[in-house]
């Protein structure tokens, strides 16, 4: 279990974590969300004594990650793939991990045939493609079949394989009652493989829920329309729009209302599918005033 209490994190004037409040149980996924610069992987971060807090304290099984006898025997993380001496090769990179921590080195075997690498254990890291690279470092994660484990965007680089390689990895791992912290920016991803959502922005927890809860907050509406300014009369009519391939998402509004609008305003309407609401629409609401970083948003017209 990994417990945040009341956790502060300053550079100077900017305040990159926010009093973040929250527990990390054990036998669940539990995903960890947010717009770009708000503080996911610097949380991580001090999860793993990295970085140090301005203010409060992050435990886990109640202690400080500095404070853990055997570190990779009780937490296994990836934050950067590409954090691998270039010349050294994938299986001497683990066994230098498994030696440091009195981890049998027969383990190293096992987790580069968990993760796909056993053909290429003799290549030098530097060698490796980002998907390679990506599961070297969830086999280092792997190597100590710790009951905590912190992994920053591991799909990252993968192809589809490799994606639901470790969507399964994630969730069998918390079916045996372990902790699993996993943060990512795609949300289809996220739907399929969290229990739990942790979501933050500008450094404070702004939502915390199981996936299937947070997604029931509503109804959308698919929308395919023959005049592309008909997004904008949903918006003046109450609706929030959505960019989608082949049309747009409108929420706000129901179905039939859509409806009764494209027919008052002699637009044709191609396709009208009414859906649960998404992770992803569901988080871009949620998020809309928290992004450091956005774009236009709506259909472009």
């Amino acid at each position: 279990m990994i417990q945040l209490n009341d956790l502060t994190k300053r550079y100077g004037e900017v305040i990159a974590v926010d009093g973040l409040d929250f527990t990390v149980r054990p036998g669940v996924v539990t995903g960890f969300l947010g717009p770009n610069g708000a503080g996911k992987t610097t949380t991580m971060r001090m999860i793993l004594g990295l970085d140090l807090p301005t203010s409060g304290s992050v435990t886990i099984g109640g202690r400080l990650y500095r404070d853990l006898p055997t570190p990779l025997r009780e937490v296994g993380s990836l934050l950067d793939a590409q954090a691998l001496h270039p010349r050294r090769s994938a299986s001497d990179h683990l066994r230098y991990l498994a030696q440091s921590s009195g981890i049998p080195t027969g383990r190293v075997a096992e987790v580069l045939d968990l993760v796909g690498l056993s053909n290429a254990a003799g290549r030098s890291a530097g060698e490796f493609s980002l998907g390679m690279s990506q599961r070297l470092g969830i086999a280092a994660a792997l190597l100590g079949d710790p009951p905590v484990l912190l992994l920053d965007e591991p799909v990252n680089g993968l192809d589809p394989e490799g994606v639901l390689w470790i969507r399964t990895l994630m969730r069998s791992w918390a079916a045996e009652g372990r902790t699993v912290l996993v943060s990512s920016h795609l949300m289809s991803e996220m739907a399929l493989t969290a229990d739990r959502l942790l979501i933050i922005g500008k450094g404070r927890l702004i939502a915390e829920a199981d996936t299937a809860e947070f997604t029931a907050t509503g109804e959308e509406v698919f929308v395919r329309a023959g005049d592309p300014a008909f997004a904008r009369r949903l918006e003046l009519a109450g609706g929030q729009v959505l960019s989608q391939e082949g049309g747009f998402v409108v929420t706000g509004v129901t179905a039939p209302d859509v409806g009764r609008l494209a027919a008052a305003e002699g637009v044709t309407l191609y396709e009208l599918t009414p859906r649960r609401t998404s992770l992803e629409t569901a988080f871009m609401e949620l998020t809309r005033d928290s992004a450091d970083y956005s774009a236009g948003q709506g259909v472009a017209r």
